[in-house]
């Protein structure tokens, strides 16, 4: 009769020879070589943190959006966010942003579910002065024919060639969540990881940045990251945000883009105001009006001002000062000045240029815009 140990070793593998083969344990493994098996589909693989080669950190755009990585950009609805997505498209088309790719023209994949490319979108690029033939729509083919929308994760593999093929610098997703597979609850982080954390693999892996729009929702507060509509994923995956506001105070009807998060560099970069121009173009069934973006620089106020706009008990004091001190003022100036005069006498005063906004609003001052080149004028009512 066979004893057990006998047995035992006509059980374990054994080489040409019929000599038995060392099988190490899973401990020996681990403790021996860069991986485990556990079955006959997953393994563990452990790399010595020694081999890992460093890499810079690369950037889209100048600190602000990641090369390689997940940008996300929440703000409320009809301020220009689209329109920030086509100015920033032009400039990689035509290698003018500051970045990784300046001086180097870059393709663009736009996805985009809200909006119409004919009526809307393909206009606001041209305005924006893209190359048209950097920039490419995004559909999805069904075997049956049908065309449909871009959907995360499935279409990761699909998406990621084509970025390699057309020597893509940036994929826009216009809004982020509208591209979430829908069987997954936006709600639910878990659920949204498994679309968001395979594109934010697919950007490193074809070195390129990935920017998505996203809307706030009705929380309140001036926490931007916790008023994106969906699950708190969106915030988690993404290594960079920046986010719009409307500045209801700014004389022109500007708004303004902060820097919310950056995982990957500096979050005290200073925020940028910009405008909205009406461009029209001709087309075959007449002239049509497209929105365009225009950049007038930095600015000291920050998105976090402007979320709600009611000043809070802390500074309520200092907005009932500053509109007894803009009275004042005005005044003493026939009751009209100059609106860049009156900031910068109220900064002399101490006083911000948000708080100043605050007191004309609560003074219900006239403003107009007179003179060639014109400027902005406060009168009191």
């Amino acid at each position: 009769m066979t004893s057990p140990q006998a047995a035992g070793r006509h059980l374990r593998p054994v080489n040409a020879q019929g000599e038995p083969v060392h099988e190490p344990s899973p401990l020996e493994s681990v403790n021996g070589d860069e991986s485990a098996t556990v079955n006959g589909v997953r393994r563990v693989r452990l790399t010595p943190a020694a081999g890992i080669r460093l890499r810079p950190t690369y950037w889209l755009w100048d600190g602000r959006m990641p090369h390689g990585a997940l940008t996300i950009g929440p703000g409320r609805e009809g301020i220009g966010k689209s329109l920030f997505c086509a100015w920033l498209a032009a400039r990689v088309t035509l290698g003018e942003l500051p970045g990784v790719h300046e001086g180097t023209p870059k393709s663009v994949i736009y996805a985009a579910t809200e909006d119409s490319w004919e009526r809307t979108l393909a206009g606001r690029l041209m305005v924006a002065g893209a190359d048209m033939h950097r920039v490419y729509r995004v559909e999805v083919e069904h075997v049956s024919g049908h065309h449909l929308p871009l959907s995360l994760p499935k279409d990761c593999d699909a998406l990621g060639e084509e970025i390699v093929r057309h020597d893509v610098g940036l994929l826009i997703v216009d809004p982020l969540i509208s591209a979430v597979d829908g069987s997954l609850n936006t709600n639910q982080d878990a659920d949204l990881r498994r679309a968001l954390e395979p594109l934010a693999e697919l950007a490193d892996a074809t070195d390129c940045a990935v920017f998505g729009l996203a809307h706030f929702n009705k929380a309140t507060g001036t926490d931007v990251l916790s008023r994106i509509m969906g699950g708190r994923a969106f915030s988690a995956v993404a290594r960079a945000a920046i986010a719009f506001a409307r500045d209801t105070t700014a004389d022109d009807g500007s708004c303004v883009i902060s820097q919310v998060k950056n995982n990957l560099g500096r979050l005290d970069l200073p925020s940028l105001r910009y405008q909205v121009d009406s461009i029209e173009l001709g087309t075959e069934e007449g002239p049509a009006q497209w929105g365009r973006l225009v950049m007038l620089g930095e600015t000291t106020t920050h998105v976090n001002d402007l979320l709600d706009d009611a000043p809070g008990d802390e500074d309520r004091h200092e907005v009932d000062d500053a509109r007894a001190w803009l009275e004042d003022y005005l005044v003493g100036q026939g009751g009209t000045a100059a609106s860049s005069e009156v900031k910068k006498a109220g900064k002399a005063a101490g006083f911000s240029e948000r708080t100043i906004g605050r007191a004309r609003s609560r003074l219900k001052l006239v403003s107009k815009r007179e003179g060639f080149p014109s400027a902005t004028f406060w009168s009191l009512p």
